[in-house]
């Protein structure tokens, strides 16, 4: 504690460049503080200010010493204002970037809403990567990882891509047996709107179809869409199982060269690690961890 206090005296009387004015605002005297600081210069080793009878200045050391001291008190007071904000109600608003999935998500927010009336929720969709930091969002929600190391980051569960088409499609067309046999049928692609990239599907085979040129009907970059043209009868598409799952079990889809593939997805969801979790951003991390993909 002798330590902590001689920090703050020190962070006190470096910014006020005066032991009489950092007495004022730490309510101690002027010898106060300056015993305070010469027992930390003894127990450094090192002259942390210039003084003399009218003024004082930060050595080099000093003022290497006050960034680190700065960050320390930040640290502590930091720490008191998450202990505080536990004992406080989620409320406010909520400003959070998510994937356009609102199959899986809208259910789950919506129960959100219900769960914490007192937040008010600004939820942007896109597939677009965003810069949480700069653009000024509390969280984002996204698939895959992330390798900005300005962000904490907590799984929210795992998801599969899987090939389908209609019944009716199939009877028309045959259903593929190999992968190469693709080129011989419509395709429905996912189309990313920041990179205007296609999704590749999950096989093995994929970039060689792509670069050969898949026959395709639909690009485009909303996932209901795309399940509501393969429920038509309109071609083959790559989504999510979440996506499909209910198409599939009353039949209206079929799996299609499911033998074929490969593919394992995760959907996290991110935060800027230099934010205190505030009770709504904790609440509202907490409960989609439990709800968007439940044990099955």
């Amino acid at each position: 504690m002798d330590n902590l206090a001689g920090f703050t005296a020190f962070v006190q009387a470096a910014e006020t460049r005066s032991f009489v004015a950092a007495g004022r605002v730490l309510g101690i005297s002027a010898s106060a503080i300056g015993k305070s600081i010469a027992r930390l210069e003894e127990r450094l080793g090192v002259r942390l200010f210039h003084r003399s009878t009218r003024s004082i200045a930060l050595t080099s050391e000093g003022t290497v010493f006050l960034e680190r001291c700065r960050r320390i008190l930040g640290e502590i007071e930091a720490a008191e204002l998450e202990l505080s904000n536990s004992k406080s109600a989620p409320q406010g608003r909520l400003r959070v970037s998510l994937p356009q999935v609102g199959s899986l998500l809208n259910p789950v927010l919506a129960a959100f809403a219900r769960a914490y009336p007192q937040v008010e929720l600004d939820l942007d969709f896109s597939d677009r990567r965003v810069d949480v930091i700069e653009e000024g969002y509390d969280a984002v929600v996204r698939a895959g990882e992330s390798a900005d190391s300005r962000l904490m980051s907590r799984q929210l569960g795992q998801f599969q891509l899987q090939l389908v088409a209609a019944p009716a499609y199939l009877a028309r067309h045959g259903t593929p047996v190999l992968p190469a046999e693709l080129t011989q049928h419509t395709c429905l692609l996912y189309k990313f709107p920041s990179s205007g990239k296609i999704e590749a599907w999950p096989l093995p085979e994929w970039p060689a179809l792509h670069a050969a040129g898949l026959p395709a009907l639909l690009n485009c970059n909303n996932v209901e869409t795309l399940l509501h043209f393969a429920e038509s009868g309109l071609g083959i598409a790559a989504l999510p199982d979440f996506a499909v799952r209910a198409a599939l079990a009353a039949g209206r889809l079929q799996l299609v060269l499911d033998a074929h593939r490969q593919h394992d997805g995760a959907f996290r969801i991110l935060w800027p690690s230099s934010r205190h979790l505030t009770p709504k951003l904790r609440a509202f991390i907490d409960f989609l961890a439990i709800h968007v993909f439940p044990q099955r």
